[in-house]
């Protein structure tokens, strides 16, 4: 089952990138038949299609690196 067409309109409505849309797997066959953005609309009020959060970047190596930094590593002529 190609949902593409689907994920793409939801992702114009929502305002957000296509790998950030959710599909209810339950719902598969549903999402299938939908071919007009106000039929996404809807499926959208329903709860069947939702927006995944955004990932944030950690930086937790950046902390570890800086500490390093601060005890004098990464000093040596193959880090210049």
């Amino acid at each position: 089952m190609n949902l593409r067409s689907r994920r793409r309109m939801a992702a114009e409505v929502l305002g957000v990138g296509e790998s950030r849309i959710w599909i209810d797997p339950e719902y598969l066959d549903v999402v299938a038949d939908v071919i007009t953005k106000e039929e996404v609309r809807r499926l959208i009020h329903e709860g069947i299609i939702r927006v995944k959060p955004e990932a944030g970047v950690s930086r937790a190596r950046a902390r570890r690196i800086r500490a390093q930094k601060k005890k004098g590593r990464r000093r040596g002529p193959g880090s210049r």
